[in-house]
C-alpha cells in the first residue's frame, strides 16, 4: 500500500492537490474532516476558533498523532493500493504514518506565500476560514505549534503553488507520476 500525504500551511493548496488526485481516481482521506466531525459532535459552530480549539484539545488529550491514528482505519478501508491523505498538520502525524506504512508513505509539502494563501481563503468561503491576514497568521502559529514546520521539513518533495491553477495541476500530476512511474490512476 502506498500513501501520499500532503502537508503545508493553511490555504497552501493541499485540498486542491487532493482534488487533483481524486480526479485521477485515487481515494482521498481528509484529516480535517476528523476535526470538523468532532466539532459538530460537540455541538459547536464550525468556525476557525472552535475548529482550532477542538483540534488542540484532541491532540492534548489523545496525543499529537490523534488525528492520524483516527485516519488509519479509513486509509485501510479505502480499498485501494494507493491513497492520498489531505492535511498532515504535524511531525507526530508524519511519524505515525511512517510507522504504520513504512516505505509506502510519501510526504509532499506544498508551499505558497501568505498573501496568496489569504487571497485563496477569501475566495473559498469555508466556515472555519479566517477573515483577516492576521487571523491567517494566528492560524499559522497555531499549526506551527503542532509541529507543522518539522512536518514540512520531513517532506520527500516540495511543490510550489504560487502561479496558476493550471500550472499547479500540471506540477501535482507530474510529481504523482514521477513517484509511481506512471499515471497512478492508470
Amino acid at each position: 500500500m502506498k500513501i501520499i500525504a500532503f502537508v503545508g500551511m493553511p490555504a497552501s493548496g493541499k485540498s486542491e492537490a487532493a482534488r487533483i488526485a481524486a480526479q485521477m481516481g485515487i481515494p482521498v482521506i481528509n484529516m480535517g474532516d476528523v476535526i470538523r466531525k468532532e466539532v459538530l459532535r460537540c455541538g459547536l459552530e464550525p468556525n476557525d476558533s472552535n475548529t482550532g480549539m477542538v483540534a488542540t484539545q484532541l491532540r492534548k488529550c489523545e496525543g499529537m498523532d490523534a488525528v492520524a491514528i483516527r485516519c488509519i482505519s479509513q486509509i485501510r478501508d479505502a480499498g485501494s493500493d494507493l491513497v492520498v491523505v489531505d492535511g498532515v498538520r504535524g511531525i507526530a502525524e508524519v511519524e505515525c504514518f511512517r510507522r504504520e506504512f513504512g516505505e509506502g508513505f510519501v510526504l509532499i509539502s506544498i508551499y505558497a506565500p501568505i498573501e496568496i494563501r489569504f487571497s485563496r481563503v477569501q475566495k473559498r468561503g469555508r466556515s472555519d476560514d479566517m477573515n483577516s491576514i492576521e487571523g491567517l497568521h494566528n492560524r499559522d502559529e497555531r499549526e506551527l505549534s503542532w509541529g507543522m514546520g518539522k512536518a514540512i521539513e520531513a517532506s520527500n518533495i516540495e511543490i510550489e503553488n504560487n502561479s496558476t491553477l493550471e500550472t499547479f495541476k500540471k506540477d501535482v500530476i507530474e510529481v504523482l507520476s514521477n513517484y509511481f512511474g506512471k499515471n497512478p490512476a492508470a
